[in-house]
């Protein structure tokens, strides 16, 4: 939880793990190799230490069959979540003006 009452944003890695690698039964470390990248780019995009890149998105949509757009969906929403929760929306409101004609 935040300290706002509300739920902290899932990171990407969050969905990886609970809704394509454990009901599969595949490992991180198995994903890493079927995709070709360094074990340590999955788990540190599991443990939400680093982000999905376009390169991963392809690779995971490759993989899972999905399309690369839904992983960088799950990032970029993730990302301005967490922008939001930290009030960078509220510093932004009050030093950017809507254009007018």
């Amino acid at each position: 939880m935040t300290t706002q009452g509300k739920m902290a944003p899932a990171h990407p890695g969050e969905h990886i793990k609970e809704d394509f690698l454990d009901p599969l039964g595949i490992t991180p470390y198995r994903l890493a190799k079927k995709l070709g990248v360094p074990v340590t780019r999955i788990t540190r995009i599991i443990n939400g230490q680093t982000r999905i890149s376009v390169d991963t998105a392809m690779r995971l949509s490759r993989f899972f069959g999905n399309s690369a757009q839904f992983w960088l969906n799950l990032q970029s929403d993730y990302e301005l979540q967490v922008a939001e929760d930290a009030g960078d929306v509220f510093a932004i409101n009050q030093e950017v003006q809507p254009y007018s004609a």
